[in-house]
């Protein structure tokens, strides 16, 4: 079915992206031949579809669950059509139970469905015109219906129109051809205008001569047509347009105007009945709207109130949990401190039952005794240098008095 409705990427021209226009249009000349407007429009009290109602397009603002909901009732009616029993859907009805139905339906006809079901859920778009219009086929030859071609008349040529638009008439090529002289050939079909002009102007003896009877013609009428198909192209005057001519334009603005009139009026008309039927559609609104709202006060009371004690309750709610969320920090703070409470009694009990702390003790009275010792050490080395020292400063300072007390040698003539 989908390769009848479209083609591919590859091998499509152009136009393929606005096949669906053409299928949707074709469909709703086939709805109009099976009577919609009063099968389906009429009991479900809606609007006449637009050519392109089923068409999936950014540019139309339409309701997808309307279409959907349109889109199940026709075909529903199609099938019922064609002969085949369908219970017609519901809004509540499930749209996937719905859409597969209507698939088995379409197969049943023999009609090759390669597309997901889920293409028909929007309610529009290139599956739902195709589908809808297999189905307005089978019910089209259920009834014997076909579409033939269309008999045109046969044409009948009618002669050319004395004036032409391409001829111009004016009065320099006018003098110009009096100027002209004719040639020998053209001066026998020539006809002089004035000689005319005299010739059927009656003279007064031929006034006062005219018969009161009747006077009846004597000439053949076969050569009567021939003279006049002779003298017929001579007797042909072309005049063109001019553009520019002022009374042109006024001419095109009277039948402007008069094709605004029109227009206005039919566009009055149309306008008034759809202002009709938007406030028939209004005061419906309305009305149902007052009718719902006073069917729905005591709903509408209970929902307020229930809001209400919902309110309520959320304050009280919110308070307690306040409360509890300080209690929690408190006793977070509690737990903390009873842990290290915990921890500290741990460390004494261990401690107090170990021995360790007393082979510490030893160890430190031990390490102490040999440091004592050999500090002692230290302390005698210490003397000895101290004693050492004194005895050389003692020795040094009896030498120096022993040197001081020498007498001094004589240094005269007579020492």
């Amino acid at each position: 079915m989908a390769d009848e409705g479209r083609r591919g990427e590859e091998d499509a021209g152009p136009g393929a992206a606005h096949q669906v226009f053409v299928v949707m249009e074709s469909l709703l000349e086939k709805l109009k031949v099976l009577n919609y407007e009063e099968e389906i429009l009429a009991k479900h009290n809606m609007k006449n579809l637009s050519r392109h109602y089923f068409v999936s397009s950014p540019f139309l603002a339409v309701n997808p669950g309307e279409q959907f909901f349109l889109f199940t009732v026709i075909a529903a009616w199609l099938i019922n059509e064609a002969g085949r029993p369908f219970t017609a859907p519901q809004e509540h009805d499930e749209p996937n139970a719905t859409v597969s139905n209507v698939l088995s339906e379409l197969r049943a006809f023999g009609v090759k469905v390669d597309f997901p079901p889920s293409k028909l859920k929007s309610g529009s778009g290139e599956f739902v015109c195709l589908v809808l219009d297999r189905l307005a086929e089978e019910a089209l030859k259920r009834k014997g219906f076909s579409f033939r071609r269309p008999d045109y008349p046969a044409e009948t040529t009618e002669e050319e129109s004395v004036v032409e638009d391409d001829a111009e008439l004016t009065l320099s090529k006018v003098e110009e051809e009096t100027i002209e002289e004719p040639d020998d050939d053209e001066e026998e079909n020539v006809m002089d205008l004035e000689a005319l002009k005299l010739r059927t102007r009656p003279t007064e003896t031929e006034a006062s001569s005219r018969p009161e009877e009747i006077l009846e013609a004597t000439a053949d009428a076969a050569e009567w047509s021939l003279e006049v198909e002779r003298v017929l192209p001579q007797l042909k005057v072309t005049v063109r347009t001019d553009n520019k001519d002022w009374r042109i334009h006024v001419e095109q603005m009277h039948q402007h105007r008069d094709g605004i009139k029109s227009s206005l009026k039919e566009a009055t008309s149309h306008l008034d009945r759809l202002q009709d039927d938007v406030g028939k559609t209004l005061e419906k609104v309305s009305s149902r709207e007052k009718y719902i709202n006073n069917q729905l006060e005591s709903l509408i009371q209970e929902h307020r109130g229930a809001q209400a004690g919902l309110s309520q309750a959320k304050e009280r709610y919110q308070q307690a949990s306040g409360g509890v969320t300080e209690r929690t920090r408190v006793l977070a703070e509690i737990s903390e401190e009873l842990e290290k409470v915990k921890q500290e009694m741990e460390e004494k009990g261990s401690s107090m039952s170990d021995g360790a702390p007393v082979v510490k003790i030893k160890q430190s009275l031990t390490k102490l005794k040999q440091e004592i010792i050999q500090m002692d050490v230290r302390i005698g080395v210490v003397e000895h240098t101290l004693l050492q020292a004194k005895l050389k400063e003692k020795s040094n300072m009896t030498r120096d008095m022993n040197a001081t007390n020498l007498p001094e040698p004589a240094t005269g003539p007579f020492a």
